[in-house]
């Protein structure tokens, strides 16, 4: 019995019949056949992809929910009432919420000094009198404004003041600084007197040789006195002496 199983066995070996190995692989290949024709004839019926993407793919997250309307902002109406009726003003009909009070600054009163001041009336009232007149009377004039106080002396440029001169005294030349061939300009500051006449004379610049001579002539010099508010007032000035020879 074991020796028919053993291939190698020295017994005599079994040999099998072509037809049934021929039979035995058809029937294999018609049931290969058959199991691969079934599934390319209901393809249709079997939905691969759809299986596929429900049970391999991971559902899809649900949508944001939409955001919140915008909160509408409340409207605030004013309503206002006039209280002009044709030009003339009539009382509400109805009480106000809010009652708004106006503060005026008040008006500054002028009370004067003892005595009055300039400008003012004589014999008036401390505030003065609301609808008054100027003097208490109808018709009453103005006073003129007072007049500003005149100074007593003035200064004034040396060519507007020499063309004032009255009496002008040629200063002589000096010897030494004529033979020494000298010239040039002296300058002197004055005061010219209410009456013309010229007072306080200052060295300002000059050669030491022609300053004396300068000296002596202006102040025999006369000039033109000078108003001011039909007043005489000084003058203080520059007067420049010349020295040139020729």
């Amino acid at each position: 019995m074991f020796e028919d199983m053993l291939e190698s066995s020295p017994g005599r070996r079994r040999h099998t019949s072509p037809w049934a190995f021929l039979i035995s692989t058809t029937l294999q290949v018609i049931f290969v056949g058959v199991l691969i024709l079934i599934p390319l004839l209901y393809t249709e019926a079997i939905d691969v992809q759809g299986f596929s993407s429900t049970w391999l793919a991971a559902p899809p997250p649900p949508p944001p929910p939409p955001p919140p309307p915008a909160a509408a902002q409340p409207v605030r109406r004013v309503r206002t009432t006039s209280l002009m009726d044709a030009g003339k003003l009539r009382a509400p009909k109805e009480i106000p919420r809010e009652i708004v009070i106006l503060k005026e600054e008040p008006i500054p009163q002028d009370t004067g000094v003892a005595g009055g001041v300039p400008g003012g009336v004589p014999g008036g009232q401390i505030g003065g009198v609301l609808g008054g007149v100027i003097g208490g009377v109808t018709g009453g004039v103005v006073p003129p404004p007072p007049r500003a106080e005149t100074p007593s002396r003035i200064r004034v440029s040396s060519g507007v003041q020499e063309a004032k001169v009255l009496n002008r005294v040629q200063p002589s030349y000096p010897p030494l600084a004529k033979n020494a061939r000298i010239q040039g300009t002296v300058v002197l500051e004055a005061i010219i007197a209410k009456d013309g006449s010229v007072q306080n004379l200052r060295v300002v610049e000059g050669h030491p040789m022609l300053v004396q001579s300068a000296v002596q002539a202006v102040q025999q010099w006369r000039y033109q006195p000078t108003i001011l508010n039909n007043e005489p007032v000084e003058v203080e000035t520059v007067i420049n002496v010349v020295f040139k020879l020729y």
